[in-house]
């Protein structure tokens, strides 16, 4: 009782109602993080029902094995970080460590992957704001107008999910550091739950970029 008044705050009648809370927290934010994200989905889904060849086209010159790569990297990822949120509901310490780092160790994958990608992209021209030459890795040259505007949609969402990606990382290194010196344990967890929901997130993101932005050209254009 002792331990847990150490960690309770002074308003809240106790734990579970201080977890519950802020949790709420979380997932309020995650809502608005949806309706950010939804923005930007029902753009990109309005602007395919009117551009729909152009839209496959643009696809298709997009590096699918990559995205496939990335894909599985970051499902991965959210497997080492919900073993790391029991991991410190139970206190397993060393255990939370080796999970977090391995999760922090794949989200650095991801990032290096996508560079990757993009620097393919900027090389072959394939960057309409960056470049007076654009054109597509396959599909008709000079590209239709709006194959243009997939590109730029196509940098725009995986660039935000990149930078949510970024933000998760850095709290993850940092609590990491402080897994190292015992500062979570199943009174203390709620910062890695609530590490884990903002994780998830960005990998149901993901779930849903991934075959919005790669899967319509290879089912257009073939393997």
């Amino acid at each position: 009782m002792s331990e847990a008044h150490g960690v309770l705050a002074h308003h809240f009648d106790d734990l579970d109602q201080q977890r519950d809370s802020a949790e709420l927290g979380m997932w309020l934010f995650l809502a608005t993080e949806v309706l950010f994200f939804g923005g930007l989905f029902l753009a990109y889904t309005l602007y395919r029902t009117q551009n729909e060849q152009a839209f496959a086209d643009a696809s298709a010159s997009l590096n699918l094995r990559l995205g496939t790569i990335n894909t599985f990297v970051l499902l991965t990822s959210s497997l080492t970080m919900a073993l790391a949120v029991h991991a410190a509901q139970t206190s397993q310490r060393k255990k939370l460590v080796q999970l977090l780092t391995a999760t922090l160790v794949l989200g650095v994958a991801f990032l290096a992957i996508k560079g990757v990608e993009w620097h393919e992209d900027y090389v072959e021209n394939m960057i309409p704001f960056l470049t007076t030459h654009f054109h597509l890795h396959h599909g008709p040259n000079p590209p239709r107008p709006a194959s243009a505007l997939f590109v730029n949609l196509y940098f725009l969402m995986t660039g935000l999910h990149a930078l949510h990606m970024v933000i998760g990382m850095v709290i993850m290194a940092i609590y990491t550091l402080k897994a190292r010196v015992g500062r979570f344990d199943g009174l203390r967890a709620t910062p890695i739950n609530l590490l884990g929901l903002y994780w998830h997130f960005v990998d149901i993101v993901w779930v849903f970029l991934f075959p919005f932005l790669y899967l319509i050209g290879a089912s257009e254009h073939g393997p």
